[in-house]
């Protein structure tokens, strides 16, 4: 599996990320340790996960996908060395707290080892910005984690590039540490982090880790028509907003690619942007093991310069 760097960390992923959003929630915890499993022996061992996921589900209140991770690593000796962990922190676990704050920020990083069952995080994030708490508060906390050996390297999500400048900026300014990584939303539907984040993050040596590579399954090819809707619980919720004339023209120019290189569509859908400047990975997530080996089949997708041309002229 092609590896490349995560920014400055020092921290190598593989050019697919593994989204572990489904764990504990459209994927029970048997069907999690198989693809976790497959992720090993695939060579995509860099997992994404955060500490409120599965907080939307019923029933749930936060916390799942990383327990189903730390029941892996206990039932799987010897994992642990050959996987990159990386985690979020930020968003509101219901009944307990949100936000960016030191000490929230200390109490989530345990929280998250605690139902990992490890003793560091490769790459703790902050899951969305906080604009109540000073930037520097903020990277000082994660300051803290970084000496106490609980953290290797820290990244952003949701962020605006004006925020993360700033953030940056400090960082240099005061010898606080860097976000390494930035986590965004980034397909071929959604292409707004080229006009100010995707400059920036090249320009500050920012590795871009993204999120909804597959538009919540729209690139797969799944879904074609509103009667398509139903087949998942994303289809309403996510997916509608796709069922447009530029949706069927991306889809289009995906099975198009796909029919010349004989891959599925999910490949090609992230293929492209692991050939974009500035990239790093996108993170895509799979419910079956038959899934999962699509998306590791985006790491030998060769697309050629027609390929690329289509996919950006349909998609602009």
């Amino acid at each position: 599996m092609q590896m490349r760097a995560l920014g400055r960390s020092g921290l190598s992923v593989p050019v697919v990320v593994f989204g572990g959003n489904v764990f504990g929630w459209t994927a029970d915890q048997a069907m999690s340790f198989r693809l976790l499993d497959a992720c090993l022996e695939r060579g995509l061992v860099a997992i994404d996960t955060a500490d409120v996921y599965s907080a939307w589900v019923s029933g749930h209140k936060g916390g799942e996908s990383e327990a189903v991770i730390g029941a892996w690593l206990k039932a799987r000796p010897g994992a642990r060395d050959k996987v990159l962990i990386l985690t979020k922190c930020g968003m509101e676990m219901p009944g307990q707290g949100k936000g960016l704050a030191p000490a929230w920020i200390a109490k989530s990083c345990e929280d998250s080892l605690k139902r990992l069952g490890i003793e560091r995080i490769d790459l703790y994030q902050a899951h969305k910005d906080d604009e109540a708490t000073p930037l520097a508060d903020t990277l000082g906390a994660f300051q803290t984690l970084i000496k106490a050996g609980k953290v290797r390297a820290i990244g952003s999500s949701n962020y605006t590039a004006a925020r993360l400048k700033a953030a940056l900026d400090l960082s240099a300014a005061h010898g606080l540490p860097r976000f390494e990584s930035h986590q965004p939303v980034y397909n071929l539907m959604d292409r707004g982090i080229e006009a100010d984040l995707l400059p920036l993050c090249k320009a500050e040596e920012v590795g871009i880790i993204t999120y909804s590579a597959l538009a919540s399954g729209f690139l797969t090819g799944k879904y074609r028509t509103s009667a398509d809707l139903g087949k998942s619980v994303r289809g309403e919720r996510s997916v509608a907003k796709h069922m447009t004339d530029k949706g069927m023209a991306v889809l289009a120019a995906v099975d198009a690619v796909a029919a010349r290189h004989g891959a599925s569509q999910a490949a090609v859908a992230l293929g492209w942007q692991i050939a974009r400047p500035g990239i790093t990975a996108p993170i895509a997530s799979a419910t079956s093991p038959e899934q999962l080996a699509e998306l590791a089949g985006a790491a030998d997708l060769a697309l050629s310069t027609a390929d690329m041309a289509e996919l950006d002229a349909a998609s602009a």
